[in-house]
């Protein structure tokens, strides 16, 4: 995976070039990404659905994270980055039924670490059980969902913990269901200013759409 080769931009977001992974978070190279966050919404409530990456993850192992995220390659386009949702959640989806909310940058540093990332985030409806996941294990090790409300709550300081519900895969590849508590040190360490930003907006959006569902329910 290290040697895995990713287009790199200057602080211009102008293309450079290209460089191996490793190098990219070695020198701090901006450079592209795909994050894709599952959301649903029932008679009750809306959710939003989070992976928890696997142990054997060399970058952030066993903390919650976006429900399908990774890098674009040098050959591919930002459609491509679909893969990643396959992958990691087993889940088809085309691009075509995925909800931009834009292109985002944010940057860690963390030691020797730099990850200065160009993000294409989207949103996508995910109208089918939990239990339809299936985790390639070596990226992640379960999924799980919680309440929108109080994820986007616990990143705006407006609470110091919320309830998750979900599964993780043991060793031997059984599902097993777990409920669990979480702090924001049990997240990746994006800035935090990016996860306000992204609630924000995903909140933008669930309004907007409960307006028009609403809109569309009074007029007939």
């Amino acid at each position: 995976m290290d040697s895995e080769l990713i287009n790199i931009f200057n602080d211009q977001r102008e293309p450079i070039g290209v460089a191996t992974r490793k190098e990219v978070h070695k020198h701090g190279y901006w450079h592209e990404a795909f994050h894709c966050w599952f959301i649903s919404r029932d008679e009750f409530d809306d959710y939003i659905y989070l992976q928890l990456r696997s142990e054997h993850k060399r970058d952030y192992p066993n903390l919650f994270d976006i429900t399908a995220a990774g890098h674009l390659l040098f050959n591919e386009s930002v459609a491509d980055g679909i893969r990643e949702i396959k992958e990691e959640t087993g889940i088809d989806v085309a691009y075509h039924e995925l909800i931009s909310l834009g292109i985002l940058d944010y940057v860690v540093v963390k030691n020797d670490f730099i990850d200065k990332e160009i993000a294409h985030v989207y949103l996508h409806n995910y109208n089918r059980p939990l239990d339809d996941f299936t985790v390639q294990s070596e990226e992640v090790s379960g999924m799980f969902m919680t309440r929108f409300s109080d994820f986007y709550e616990l990143w705006m300081g407006q609470r110091d913990q919320i309830d998750l519900q979900g599964f993780v895969m043991d060793e031997q590849g059984n599902r097993i269901e777990i409920n669990k508590v979480v702090e924001k040190v049990q997240f990746v360490p994006h800035d935090e200013e990016f996860y306000k930003l992204i609630v924000d907006k995903i909140k933008s959006f669930l309004e907007l759409e409960e307006g028009s569902y609403e809109s569309k329910t009074n007029s007939r």
